[in-house]
């Protein structure tokens, strides 16, 4: 375990050092990598793991001879007095007699063993199905934590997009703006075509800004989910147009669904063997329990102070056995519910399968259709883009009017919100797909 954190510790080296020097630079495989060793969630689930191995631990330690140790010390302010018959005579009828002394000192040994419990056999293989179990709850986490940080990832270089197409119109609309003004100050244009012009052009910057303020938010969430403090510069070097079109990604939406491999799946298949070892433990509740014990112990005794005689010694060993005969129904209902949560589990685990198909199917289909939504919003993009070009380029040259160039240049903007909204949707469908095929 130690040797584990070392690992850890010596991975992080790289990340802490660039936050004393500069911006982390990340690909976007990094970023996962990094938000599945040390995001807050998967700290938390492994603090967890080393509680489930403790535990672990601990259970199989109450079938190991215990040993305890105790001391005492006793002052009688007043000896206690018994009354007996008198056995010399009869009179008087009674004696007063003081059995004991005012000081006692007594020191002890006690070995207790768990010889036979069936409970205990069945709790040991529990303990071990909770430490798979936790180790599961880890793995599950940081796959997570993994699409967490993919989608904080994908969602600023898509932020970052918006911003570039709709920064790229604001210089065209500018230079068309200062020529109108030109050209209405010296009478050959309206002051309206100079109003239209002024508009697009706020539509244009204000559109840059919310693609701005999206990134901002985005990079915001993306530090969160890797576990770095706030402000901590990133520098993402991966592509958004490079990661959408890698064959591999392409191919995801044919990939097969490996049952057997997926996390969900394994819980599921955990919690019906937890469930199964209860049945035993319940049933183990009809077998007898053996316990062995041994006792050593020495006292000694005074009538001004402690230890003014020898230690006399008492030792004493044995055995107990408890055999349960009658129960009024109590262990044969609990075996009972035992069964009843067992076929509960087994129905999970199938609901568990059906629902993975489902989804897997479901997220393969749709990304199918963002991919083709996103190839046919990229082609409206270019043909708008290019419109939007020739137009300006006669209104310059006084072959179009503002009104055109404006109509144009709202156009290029929906088709710019078109396509970044497809390109979202590509990314999410393509992230959800493979948490859906567990392949992060």
């Amino acid at each position: 375990m130690m040797m584990r954190h070392l690992t850890l510790s010596l991975a992080l080296i790289p990340w802490i050092s660039a936050w004393a020097q500069g911006p982390i630079m990340l690909t976007l495989r990094q970023a996962m990598d990094l938000a599945g060793k040390q995001s807050y969630q998967v700290q938390a689930s492994q603090l967890e793991a080393e509680k489930a191995r403790s535990k672990v631990k601990e259970i199989t330690a109450l079938g190991l001879p215990q040993v305890e140790g105790s001391a005492s010390l006793n002052n009688y302010i007043e000896v206690p007095t018994s009354v007996v018959p008198n056995f010399f005579g009869s009179d008087p009828e009674l004696l007063e007699v003081q059995f004991g002394v005012p000081w006692s000192t007594t020191g002890a040994l006690a070995l207790n063993q768990l010889i036979f419990d069936g409970s205990y056999l069945v709790g040991l293989e529990a303990s071990k199905e909770l430490r798979v179990r936790s180790d599961q709850e880890l793995e599950r986490t940081a796959a997570d934590a993994r699409y967490q940080a993919a989608k904080g990832y994908l969602g600023v270089l898509a932020a970052r997009e918006g911003v570039r197409l709709s920064a790229g119109s604001v210089p065209i609309l500018e230079k068309s703006l200062a020529e109108a003004q030109a050209m209405t100050a010296q009478g050959f244009m309206e002051a309206t075509d100079v109003d239209r012009l002024s508009i697009a052009l706020a539509s244009a910057r204000d559109r840059a800004r919310s693609f701005g303020q999206q990134e901002r938010v985005a990079l915001a969430f993306l530090r969160l989910v890797l576990g770095v403090p706030e402000g901590t510069p990133l520098e993402l070097t991966d592509q958004l147009e490079t990661l959408l079109n890698d064959p591999d990604e392409v191919a995801l939406s044919e990939a097969p669904l490996d049952m057997s491999g997926h996390i969900e799946h394994q819980l599921a298949n955990t919690l019906v063997r937890l469930q199964t070892l209860d049945v035993k433990n319940q049933r183990s509740a009809y077998l007898p329990k053996l316990y062995g014990f041994f006792n050593t112990q020495a006292q000694s005794f005074g009538q001004e102070g402690p230890w003014e005689t020898d230690w006399f010694p008492a030792t004493l060993w044995g055995a107990q056995l408890q055999v349960p005969i009658f129960s009024s129904g109590l262990r044969s209902n609990r075996v009972k519910q035992a069964q009843l949560a067992l076929k509960q589990t087994e129905v999970n685990l199938t609901a568990t399968e059906q629902r993975l198909l489902a989804e897997a199917a479901e997220r393969s289909e749709k990304a199918r259709t963002a991919l083709e939504t996103y190839q046919t919003e990229r082609q409206n993009l270019d043909l708008a883009r290019r419109i939007f070009d020739r137009t300006s380029i006669k209104f310059t040259n006084g072959l179009a009017s503002s009104f055109e160039l404006n109509q144009d240049q709202t156009q290029y903007l929906t088709a710019q919100q078109m396509y970044i909204n497809a390109l979202v949707n590509l990314a999410l469908a393509r992230t959800d797909l493979r948490k859906a095929l567990d392949l992060y």
